[in-house]
Protein backbone atom coordinates (compact mmCIF):
# COMPACT_ATOMS: atom_id res chain seq x y z
CA UNK A 1 0.00 0.00 0.00
CA UNK A 2 1.17 3.71 -1.22
CA UNK A 3 2.80 5.39 2.34
CA UNK A 4 0.60 8.19 1.78
CA UNK A 5 -2.61 6.53 1.66
CA UNK A 6 -1.65 4.34 4.44
CA UNK A 7 -1.51 7.42 6.78
CA UNK A 8 -4.79 8.77 5.56
CA UNK A 9 -6.48 5.45 6.44
CA UNK A 10 -4.60 5.68 9.62
CA UNK A 11 -6.70 8.71 10.39
CA UNK A 12 -9.56 7.41 9.27
CA UNK A 13 -9.83 4.82 11.31
CA UNK A 14 -9.03 6.43 14.31
CA UNK A 15 -11.74 8.73 13.72
CA UNK A 16 -14.29 6.04 12.88
CA UNK A 17 -13.36 3.93 15.87
CA UNK A 18 -13.98 6.91 18.23
CA UNK A 19 -17.27 7.76 16.27
CA UNK A 20 -18.89 3.79 16.40
CA UNK A 21 -18.06 4.17 19.98
CA UNK A 22 -19.49 7.48 20.78
CA UNK A 23 -16.90 9.27 21.81
CA UNK A 24 -16.06 11.80 18.61
CA UNK A 25 -16.93 15.63 19.71
CA UNK A 26 -14.73 17.43 17.25
CA UNK A 27 -15.87 19.70 14.55
CA UNK A 28 -19.54 19.76 16.17
CA UNK A 29 -21.71 22.58 14.45
CA UNK A 30 -22.70 25.53 16.59
CA UNK A 31 -26.07 26.24 15.39
CA UNK A 32 -26.47 29.39 18.26
CA UNK A 33 -23.58 31.54 19.80
CA UNK A 34 -25.11 33.44 22.67
CA UNK A 35 -22.44 34.92 25.39
CA UNK A 36 -21.43 31.97 27.65
CA UNK A 37 -24.16 29.49 25.92
CA UNK A 38 -24.41 27.55 22.57
CA UNK A 39 -26.84 25.53 21.01
CA UNK A 40 -25.92 22.02 19.37
CA UNK A 41 -27.66 19.78 17.90
CA UNK A 42 -30.71 21.01 19.51
CA UNK A 43 -29.36 21.36 22.88
CA UNK A 44 -28.34 24.65 24.69
CA UNK A 45 -24.95 24.48 26.43
CA UNK A 46 -22.56 25.83 28.51
CA UNK A 47 -19.53 27.14 26.74
CA UNK A 48 -16.15 26.50 27.74
CA UNK A 49 -14.11 25.98 24.90
CA UNK A 50 -14.62 29.76 23.29
CA UNK A 51 -11.49 31.31 22.86
CA UNK A 52 -13.52 34.77 23.60
CA UNK A 53 -12.00 36.00 26.73
CA UNK A 54 -13.23 38.94 27.05
CA UNK A 55 -16.99 37.64 25.58
CA UNK A 56 -16.91 40.82 22.66
CA UNK A 57 -19.38 38.26 20.51
CA UNK A 58 -22.30 40.13 19.63
CA UNK A 59 -21.40 43.50 21.16
CA UNK A 60 -23.73 46.21 19.70
CA UNK A 61 -20.41 48.56 18.74
CA UNK A 62 -18.51 45.64 17.14
CA UNK A 63 -21.35 44.51 15.04
CA UNK A 64 -22.71 48.22 14.10
CA UNK A 65 -18.79 49.05 13.00
CA UNK A 66 -18.82 45.65 10.95
CA UNK A 67 -22.45 46.49 9.59
CA UNK A 68 -21.29 50.31 8.62
CA UNK A 69 -18.21 48.90 6.73
CA UNK A 70 -20.26 46.15 4.60
CA UNK A 71 -22.62 48.82 3.71
CA UNK A 72 -19.95 50.94 2.35
CA UNK A 73 -17.33 48.72 1.18
CA UNK A 74 -19.53 45.40 0.01
CA UNK A 75 -17.96 41.90 1.13
CA UNK A 76 -14.38 41.79 -0.15
CA UNK A 77 -11.73 44.17 -1.96
CA UNK A 78 -10.77 42.06 -4.72
CA UNK A 79 -6.83 42.46 -4.52
CA UNK A 80 -3.96 42.17 -2.72
CA UNK A 81 -3.11 44.93 -0.15
CA UNK A 82 0.16 46.01 -2.08
CA UNK A 83 -1.71 46.82 -5.48
CA UNK A 84 -5.21 47.16 -5.09
CA UNK A 85 -6.66 45.75 -2.45
CA UNK A 86 -6.32 48.44 0.19
CA UNK A 87 -8.46 50.23 2.48
CA UNK A 88 -8.49 53.25 4.75
CA UNK A 89 -10.05 50.62 6.84
CA UNK A 90 -6.60 48.22 7.12
CA UNK A 91 -4.73 51.60 7.12
CA UNK A 92 -6.84 52.64 10.36
CA UNK A 93 -6.91 48.85 12.24
CA UNK A 94 -2.92 49.14 11.89
CA UNK A 95 -2.77 52.49 13.69
CA UNK A 96 -5.14 50.93 16.25
CA UNK A 97 -2.76 48.08 16.89
CA UNK A 98 -0.16 49.93 16.58
CA UNK A 99 -1.16 52.22 19.70
CA UNK A 100 -2.64 49.42 21.93
CA UNK A 101 0.80 47.53 21.97
CA UNK A 102 3.11 50.73 22.34
CA UNK A 103 4.69 50.26 18.67
CA UNK A 104 5.35 52.37 16.31
CA UNK A 105 3.27 50.66 13.06
CA UNK A 106 1.52 47.37 12.50
CA UNK A 107 1.03 44.81 9.48
CA UNK A 108 -2.42 42.07 9.50
CA UNK A 109 -2.76 39.32 7.84
CA UNK A 110 -5.22 37.02 6.69
CA UNK A 111 -4.90 34.43 9.64
CA UNK A 112 -3.34 34.26 12.84
CA UNK A 113 -1.24 31.11 11.47
CA UNK A 114 -0.51 33.05 8.62
CA UNK A 115 1.25 35.84 10.58
CA UNK A 116 3.40 33.50 12.05
CA UNK A 117 4.53 31.32 9.00
CA UNK A 118 4.88 34.21 6.83
CA UNK A 119 6.56 36.80 9.41
CA UNK A 120 9.17 33.84 10.77
CA UNK A 121 9.90 33.00 7.03
CA UNK A 122 10.68 36.71 6.49
CA UNK A 123 13.08 37.26 8.83
CA UNK A 124 15.73 34.41 8.91
CA UNK A 125 16.12 32.59 6.71
CA UNK A 126 19.82 29.88 5.77
CA UNK A 127 22.71 30.66 8.21
CA UNK A 128 20.50 32.27 10.52
CA UNK A 129 19.06 30.69 13.91
CA UNK A 130 16.01 30.61 15.02
CA UNK A 131 15.02 28.93 18.94
CA UNK A 132 12.00 28.37 19.84
CA UNK A 133 10.41 27.22 23.32
CA UNK A 134 9.29 23.33 22.97
CA UNK A 135 5.61 24.26 23.68
CA UNK A 136 4.80 26.86 21.15
CA UNK A 137 2.17 26.28 18.71
CA UNK A 138 2.51 24.71 15.74
CA UNK A 139 2.41 27.99 13.50
CA UNK A 140 5.15 28.96 14.98
CA UNK A 141 6.88 25.80 14.56
CA UNK A 142 5.90 25.61 11.16
CA UNK A 143 7.25 28.81 10.20
CA UNK A 144 10.83 27.92 11.86
CA UNK A 145 10.79 25.25 9.25
CA UNK A 146 9.77 27.05 6.10
CA UNK A 147 12.51 29.88 6.84
CA UNK A 148 15.01 27.17 6.20
CA UNK A 149 16.94 28.73 9.16
CA UNK A 150 18.90 26.08 11.74
CA UNK A 151 16.03 25.64 14.22
CA UNK A 152 16.73 25.25 17.56
CA UNK A 153 14.28 24.27 20.61
CA UNK A 154 14.79 24.78 24.36
CA UNK A 155 12.56 23.11 26.91
CA UNK A 156 9.76 24.42 27.97
CA UNK A 157 9.89 27.61 30.26
CA UNK A 158 13.53 26.71 30.49
CA UNK A 159 15.97 29.83 30.82
CA UNK A 160 19.23 27.97 31.16
CA UNK A 161 18.25 25.97 28.05
CA UNK A 162 17.49 29.14 26.14
CA UNK A 163 20.95 30.73 26.99
CA UNK A 164 22.77 27.34 25.78
CA UNK A 165 20.81 27.87 22.50
CA UNK A 166 21.43 31.15 21.81
CA UNK A 167 25.09 30.50 23.13
CA UNK A 168 25.22 27.65 20.26
CA UNK A 169 23.87 30.16 17.64
CA UNK A 170 26.07 30.91 14.18
CA UNK A 171 28.29 33.94 14.68
CA UNK A 172 27.94 36.55 12.39
CA UNK A 173 24.47 35.72 11.20
CA UNK A 174 21.07 36.16 12.66
CA UNK A 175 19.32 34.89 15.52
CA UNK A 176 15.44 35.02 16.57
CA UNK A 177 14.16 33.85 19.65
CA UNK A 178 10.05 33.02 19.46
CA UNK A 179 8.31 32.33 21.99
CA UNK A 180 4.53 32.18 23.40
CA UNK A 181 3.52 34.74 25.64
CA UNK A 182 0.57 32.15 27.19
CA UNK A 183 1.13 28.55 26.48
CA UNK A 184 -2.21 27.09 23.92
CA UNK A 185 -2.81 23.99 25.52
CA UNK A 186 -1.47 24.50 29.47
CA UNK A 187 -2.11 27.99 29.94
CA UNK A 188 0.86 29.06 32.27
CA UNK A 189 2.88 32.30 30.82
CA UNK A 190 6.72 32.58 29.96
CA UNK A 191 9.07 34.10 32.07
CA UNK A 192 9.34 37.29 29.98
CA UNK A 193 11.63 39.45 32.31
CA UNK A 194 14.46 36.58 31.62
CA UNK A 195 13.06 35.88 28.09
CA UNK A 196 13.75 39.61 27.09
CA UNK A 197 17.31 40.16 29.16
CA UNK A 198 19.32 37.22 27.30
CA UNK A 199 18.10 38.39 23.84
CA UNK A 200 19.43 41.69 24.99
CA UNK A 201 22.46 39.97 26.09
CA UNK A 202 23.24 37.64 23.14
CA UNK A 203 21.97 40.66 20.20
CA UNK A 204 18.99 38.31 19.52
CA UNK A 205 15.57 39.62 18.04
CA UNK A 206 12.62 38.45 20.13
CA UNK A 207 9.13 37.60 18.86
CA UNK A 208 6.27 36.74 21.16
CA UNK A 209 3.12 35.40 20.24
CA UNK A 210 0.50 37.13 21.84
CA UNK A 211 -2.83 34.85 20.63
CA UNK A 212 -3.95 34.10 24.28
CA UNK A 213 -2.47 37.17 26.00
CA UNK A 214 -4.33 40.05 24.45
CA UNK A 215 -7.15 40.87 26.77
CA UNK A 216 -6.09 38.59 29.12
CA UNK A 217 -2.72 39.44 30.82
CA UNK A 218 -1.81 43.04 32.31
CA UNK A 219 -4.79 45.43 34.08
CA UNK A 220 -6.09 46.76 31.21
CA UNK A 221 -5.44 43.19 29.19
CA UNK A 222 -2.59 45.16 27.25
CA UNK A 223 -0.91 42.21 27.13
CA UNK A 224 2.77 40.56 28.53
CA UNK A 225 4.31 43.88 28.83
CA UNK A 226 2.03 45.06 31.02
CA UNK A 227 1.78 42.30 33.43
CA UNK A 228 5.15 41.98 33.96
CA UNK A 229 5.44 45.96 34.19
CA UNK A 230 7.93 45.92 31.09
CA UNK A 231 8.22 48.56 27.77
CA UNK A 232 9.85 48.00 24.73
CA UNK A 233 11.11 44.75 25.97
CA UNK A 234 9.67 42.93 22.61
CA UNK A 235 10.84 43.69 19.05
CA UNK A 236 8.35 41.98 17.20
CA UNK A 237 4.69 41.59 18.69
CA UNK A 238 3.00 38.74 17.40
CA UNK A 239 -0.93 38.45 17.68
CA UNK A 240 -4.31 37.30 16.96
CA UNK A 241 -7.99 39.03 15.76
CA UNK A 242 -9.67 35.95 16.09
CA UNK A 243 -9.61 34.89 20.45
CA UNK A 244 -10.57 37.74 21.91
CA UNK A 245 -11.07 39.91 19.39
CA UNK A 246 -13.73 38.67 17.46
CA UNK A 247 -12.92 38.80 14.16
CA UNK A 248 -10.39 37.02 12.01
CA UNK A 249 -7.03 37.44 10.81
CA UNK A 250 -3.39 38.35 12.28
CA UNK A 251 -1.29 40.78 13.42
CA UNK A 252 2.26 42.24 13.80
CA UNK A 253 2.71 45.12 15.47
CA UNK A 254 6.60 46.67 15.98
CA UNK A 255 9.59 49.46 14.48
CA UNK A 256 8.41 51.15 11.19
CA UNK A 257 11.80 49.98 9.74
CA UNK A 258 10.25 46.34 10.45
CA UNK A 259 7.10 46.82 9.12
CA UNK A 260 7.97 48.51 6.31
CA UNK A 261 10.18 45.48 5.33
CA UNK A 262 7.36 43.31 6.34
CA UNK A 263 5.01 44.60 3.61
CA UNK A 264 7.12 44.62 0.60
CA UNK A 265 8.84 40.79 1.98
CA UNK A 266 6.40 38.51 3.21
CA UNK A 267 4.94 36.46 0.90
CA UNK A 268 1.42 35.48 3.05
CA UNK A 269 1.02 39.81 2.82
CA UNK A 270 2.12 40.58 -0.59
CA UNK A 271 0.27 37.65 -2.55
CA UNK A 272 -2.45 37.21 0.07
CA UNK A 273 -6.09 38.63 -0.86
CA UNK A 274 -6.79 41.65 1.41
CA UNK A 275 -8.96 41.01 4.16
CA UNK A 276 -12.44 41.86 4.14
CA UNK A 277 -13.73 45.42 5.00
CA UNK A 278 -16.09 44.18 7.70
CA UNK A 279 -13.70 41.67 9.52
CA UNK A 280 -11.19 44.85 9.63
CA UNK A 281 -13.95 47.28 11.13
CA UNK A 282 -14.80 44.63 13.62
CA UNK A 283 -11.48 44.00 14.77
CA UNK A 284 -10.72 48.08 15.03
CA UNK A 285 -13.76 48.28 17.06
CA UNK A 286 -12.81 45.64 19.39
CA UNK A 287 -9.50 47.67 20.22
CA UNK A 288 -11.82 50.41 21.46
CA UNK A 289 -14.27 49.10 23.04
CA UNK A 290 -11.52 46.61 25.38
CA UNK A 291 -9.90 49.93 26.34
CA UNK A 292 -13.58 51.75 27.20
CA UNK A 293 -14.50 48.83 29.06
CA UNK A 294 -11.77 47.79 31.21
CA UNK A 295 -14.07 46.19 33.74
CA UNK A 296 -14.14 43.27 30.92
CA UNK A 297 -10.65 42.50 31.78
CA UNK A 298 -11.27 42.38 35.70
CA UNK A 299 -14.29 40.30 35.56
CA UNK A 300 -12.39 37.58 33.41
CA UNK A 301 -9.69 37.98 36.26
CA UNK A 302 -12.01 37.09 38.74
CA UNK A 303 -13.49 34.03 37.53
CA UNK A 304 -9.95 32.68 36.37
CA UNK A 305 -9.45 32.92 40.16
CA UNK A 306 -13.33 31.38 40.72
CA UNK A 307 -12.92 28.59 38.58
CA UNK A 308 -9.07 27.53 38.89
CA UNK A 309 -9.30 27.69 42.43
CA UNK A 310 -12.26 25.64 42.43
CA UNK A 311 -10.90 22.98 40.46
CA UNK A 312 -8.23 22.83 42.60
CA UNK A 313 -9.70 22.50 45.86
CA UNK A 314 -11.93 19.67 44.02
CA UNK A 315 -8.52 17.75 43.80
CA UNK A 316 -7.47 18.35 39.67
CA UNK A 317 -4.60 18.82 38.18
CA UNK A 318 -4.56 21.92 36.32
CA UNK A 319 -0.61 22.37 35.55
CA UNK A 320 0.67 25.61 36.04
CA UNK A 321 -2.04 27.35 34.30
CA UNK A 322 -2.55 30.95 35.40
CA UNK A 323 -4.88 31.74 32.35
CA UNK A 324 -8.14 31.40 31.15
CA UNK A 325 -6.81 28.45 29.86
CA UNK A 326 -7.30 25.37 32.21
CA UNK A 327 -6.05 21.82 31.70
CA UNK A 328 -7.76 19.81 33.67
CA UNK A 329 -5.44 16.55 33.36
CA UNK A 330 -7.67 13.44 32.55
CA UNK A 331 -4.40 11.01 32.30
CA UNK A 332 -4.83 8.50 29.21
CA UNK A 333 -6.80 9.56 25.94
CA UNK A 334 -9.90 7.44 27.08
CA UNK A 335 -10.34 9.34 30.18
CA UNK A 336 -10.70 12.77 28.55
CA UNK A 337 -13.28 11.07 25.88
CA UNK A 338 -15.20 9.53 28.34
CA UNK A 339 -15.64 12.57 30.47
CA UNK A 340 -16.25 14.80 27.86
CA UNK A 341 -18.88 12.56 27.08
CA UNK A 342 -20.22 12.98 30.52
CA UNK A 343 -19.86 16.33 30.50
CA UNK A 344 -21.78 17.26 27.49
CA UNK A 345 -24.39 15.10 28.69
CA UNK A 346 -25.22 17.44 31.51
CA UNK A 347 -24.44 20.30 28.94
CA UNK A 348 -21.36 21.78 29.50
CA UNK A 349 -19.83 22.18 26.00
CA UNK A 350 -16.09 21.34 26.74
CA UNK A 351 -13.56 19.43 24.56
CA UNK A 352 -10.82 16.75 24.67
CA UNK A 353 -7.15 17.13 23.76
CA UNK A 354 -5.49 14.36 23.40
CA UNK A 355 -2.15 12.81 22.02
CA UNK A 356 -0.22 13.59 19.79
CA UNK A 357 -1.14 17.10 20.12
CA UNK A 358 -0.17 16.69 23.71
CA UNK A 359 2.24 14.11 25.43
CA UNK A 360 0.63 10.47 26.12
CA UNK A 361 0.15 10.29 29.36
CA UNK A 362 -1.59 13.77 29.46
CA UNK A 363 -4.49 13.90 27.49
CA UNK A 364 -6.89 16.44 29.30
CA UNK A 365 -10.12 18.64 28.79
CA UNK A 366 -8.97 21.85 27.98
CA UNK A 367 -11.64 23.84 29.99
CA UNK A 368 -11.45 27.85 28.29
CA UNK A 369 -13.15 30.31 31.07
CA UNK A 370 -13.97 34.09 29.79
CA UNK A 371 -15.70 37.27 31.10
CA UNK A 372 -19.06 36.10 30.13
CA UNK A 373 -19.32 33.41 32.76
CA UNK A 374 -21.41 34.42 35.54
CA UNK A 375 -20.26 33.47 38.68
CA UNK A 376 -23.24 30.89 38.99
CA UNK A 377 -22.39 29.07 35.20
CA UNK A 378 -18.69 28.29 36.64
CA UNK A 379 -19.99 26.84 40.05
CA UNK A 380 -22.40 24.44 38.12
CA UNK A 381 -19.47 23.93 35.55
CA UNK A 382 -17.28 22.72 38.83
CA UNK A 383 -20.09 20.32 40.27
CA UNK A 384 -20.36 18.76 36.66
CA UNK A 385 -16.88 18.67 36.24
CA UNK A 386 -16.54 16.73 39.81
CA UNK A 387 -19.40 14.27 39.21
CA UNK A 388 -17.76 13.72 35.57
CA UNK A 389 -13.80 12.95 37.39
CA UNK A 390 -14.97 10.82 39.84
CA UNK A 391 -17.18 8.74 37.70
CA UNK A 392 -14.11 8.05 35.22
CA UNK A 393 -11.48 8.06 37.93
CA UNK A 394 -9.80 11.12 37.13
CA UNK A 395 -10.61 11.86 41.00
CA UNK A 396 -10.65 9.87 43.89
Amino acid sequence: MNPIQKRIDAMNQRVADLQQAGLYFYLQPLDELDGAWVTTGGRRMLNFASYGYLGLLGHPRIEAAAQAALARYGTGTHGVRILAGTLPLHNELEQTIARFKGAEAAIVYSSGYVTNLATVSSLVGRNDTVICDKFNHASIVDGCLLSGAKFARFRHNDMAGLEKRLQQANPGAGTLVIVDAVFSMDGDVINMPEVSRLCREYDALLMVDEAHSLGVLGEKGHGIEEHFGLEKAIDVYMGTLSKTIPSVGGYVAGSQDLITYLKHVARAFVFSAALPPAQVAAANESFKVIEDEPERVKVLQRNIELFLGGLKERGFNTLDSETPIVPIICGEDEKAFQMTKLCQEENIFVLPVVSPAVPAGLARLRANVTAAHSEEDIAFALDVFERAGKEVGVLD
